[in-house]
């Protein structure tokens, strides 16, 4: 029995990359849950001759949110190809961050309302940490000492870039409602 949404999945099918496989790996990993928003990236890269495609699906559930990717391998010795598909159930309560970072090209012509060009959105859930450290300075330019390191620590679990030339306007609005709909799941609610 398929779990999904009709509307997930017609996008994956519409994202052409192993449709049924991929329904398939979400519909164990929701485990009965209904589907409350969802959003389908695919991405295709090159390397010289070669083709690599990445699709993550992301799920939103009442109380997770499924991540899901799915990979290329290529042949084995007997010329076989294989796709890797991945799970992950986070729990809402996990999730510490939603951003988005929209860029717009001539915003000095933007319209209320507009479609950003690009749209890069950030999910984390700390399960991945990244720290990035440099040496200390100080205002004086003619000091020596050491002031040891500072440094920022990112969470950065999942990182996506939707382009609006390549993928088109409705991608970038689909990953903003899929945003959205993160953000409100993963708000507490005051009581």
């Amino acid at each position: 029995m398929r779990a999904t949404s009709s509307s997930l999945t017609e996008d994956l099918r519409r994202a052409g990359y192993y449709p049924a496989l991929v329904q398939d790996v979400i519909d164990v990993s929701l485990a009965g849950d209904d589907v409350l928003g969802h959003y389908v990236h695919l991405e295709t890269t090159f390397f010289g001759s070669e083709v690599h495609r990445h699709l993550t699906a992301l799920v939103l559930t009442a109380g997770r949110l499924l991540v899901t990717h799915v990979d290329d391998h290529p042949g084995d010795q007997h010329g076989e190809a294989t796709a890797l598909a991945t799970t992950e159930a986070v729990p809402l309560t996990r999730v510490r961050s939603v951003a988005l970072t929209h860029e717009f090209v001539s915003p000095e012509k933007h319209r209320p309302g507009a479609t950003p060009t690009v749209l890069v959105l950030a999910i984390g859930w700390a399960a991945l940490n990244r720290l990035e450290l440099s040496p200390a300075q100080c205002d004086d330019p003619d000091c020596d000492a050491d002031h040891g390191y500072s440094g920022t620590l990112a969470h950065d679990d999942l990182v996506l870039r939707i382009s609006g030339e390549a993928e088109g306007p409705g991608a970038v609005r689909a990953a903003i409602d899929f945003a959205r709909a993160l953000s409100v799941a993963t708000t507490p609610q005051a009581g």
